[in-house]
């Protein structure tokens, strides 16, 4: 299969995130979560070596489907499904995993 050259709004998305993450620090709780969570998946993907399309094509999905998945974390405007990034996850050769980590607090300890 041959691969097709980004389009505009990949290129963008991708400028964009390049320039965010030289100056976003690495994830240390202070960051927001969809944006640590978009830069793993393009990062994923593009170790992948696949194009949206194809990573479409691996979940069983339309194109348009993984833009949006992409884009919408972007912009916070959607919270994909853990099935979603399950499926994703798969189609770039990764494995899904969700940690908790306790919250930094203020509070003093109570003696």
């Amino acid at each position: 299969m041959d691969k097709k050259a980004p389009t505009k709004a990949q290129q963008q998305m991708v400028e964009a995130w390049k320039q965010e993450s030289e100056l976003m620090p690495e994830c240390d709780g202070d960051t927001d979560t969809e944006g640590v969570l978009l830069r793993e998946l393009l990062q994923a993907r593009q170790r992948s070596g696949l194009t949206q399309a194809e990573v479409a094509e691996k979940m069983g999905t339309k194109p348009p489907a993984v833009t949006r998945l992409e884009t919408a974390l972007s912009d916070q405007r959607h919270s994909p499904t853990i099935a979603t990034l399950k499926k994703y996850a798969q189609a770039v050769g990764c494995k899904l995993e969700v940690h908790l980590i306790p919250a930094k607090t203020t509070k003093a300890p109570q003696v």
